[in-house]
């Protein structure tokens, strides 16, 4: 069994609303607008998506609408432009966007000695470079085949409802996580199965659904409040420099387990 660093506990994040103040994958319709990748029809329908998300979070119905909608959008985009959009405009687009208690709940796992461990419906191009900038040791994101350079629109890993879960279990397997003793963090009732796996959930920000639900089961409630900049301090600006150490073994990991996912299904 293959272990990371040696370390037992890992401390699993979603990523929007709970460590950013807005999605993820919305936040870049104006640089893919701008580069001709989408017109201003899906720039319109981003944005009222984004405000449906903020106000009253996504069912599921509404993810599975999204899906449809992510899966014929990016059908022929060239894998390549996209990663140099996101990894051009970073900076500006998400680095505001940090809520400050999440990067210091990240800190106090890196420094207890956890894996930091992000795992977004977003997709992978834009989960990990995000990832790889807060200094999370693994990203998971929805992933899209990619033929030739281009994505052809199949999707062959939705991060989630229930395969976040399976994404968990398939993590702890490889690296020899105590999922009893692990944390995980998320906004949304959609992400009930991943809270569920492991022994420590709380709930960030969480949606109406999941507050009542906390409350039952005596989960910490966390509320974020006020995003700010990564670079705001000098700690967090050296902090997010070490992350990037982390980039292409963050990089290499989420590779590394999605080839690993694709071979269990075959055997």
């Amino acid at each position: 069994m293959v272990y990371l660093g040696g370390m037992a506990i890992a401390a699993f994040f979603d990523l929007d609303k709970t460590i950013l103040a807005k999605s993820s994958s919305f936040v870049f319709a104006k640089p893919f607008y701008k580069e001709g990748l989408i017109g201003r029809t899906d720039v319109l329908r981003s944005a009222y998506a984004q405000f449906m998300f903020l106000t009253s979070g996504a069912d599921h119905d509404q993810m599975e609408s999204m899906r449809k909608y992510i899966s014929e959008l990016v059908t022929g985009w060239e894998v390549a432009k996209v990663q140099a959009i996101v990894s051009e405009t970073l900076d500006s687009i998400v680095d505001p966007l940090v809520f400050q208690e999440a990067v210091d709940l990240i800190a106090m796992h890196k420094e207890l000695g956890h894996v930091v461990i992000v795992i977004s419906t977003s997709g992978t191009d834009v989960v990990e470079p995000i990832a790889a900038r807060l200094g999370a040791d693994i990203a998971i994101g929805t992933q899209v085949e990619i033929v030739d350079g281009k994505y052809t629109g199949e999707i062959t890993f939705y991060a989630y409802g229930a395969g976040k879960a399976e994404a968990i279990h398939m993590l702890a397997q490889e690296h020899g996580f105590n999922l009893s003793e692990c944390f995980a963090y998320s906004d949304s009732y959609t992400d009930v199965p991943m809270l569920r796996a492991v022994g420590n959930p709380s709930a960030v920000n969480p949606d109406s659904e999941l507050r009542e639900l906390a409350k039952e089961n005596n989960w910490p409630i966390l509320d974020f409040e006020k995003p700010v900049s990564m670079r705001a301090k000098a700690e967090q600006r050296r902090a997010v420099a070490a992350g990037a150490g982390v980039a292409i073994g963050a990089v290499a990991l989420g590779i590394t387990w999605y080839a690993k996912r694709r071979s269990s299904l075959r055997a």
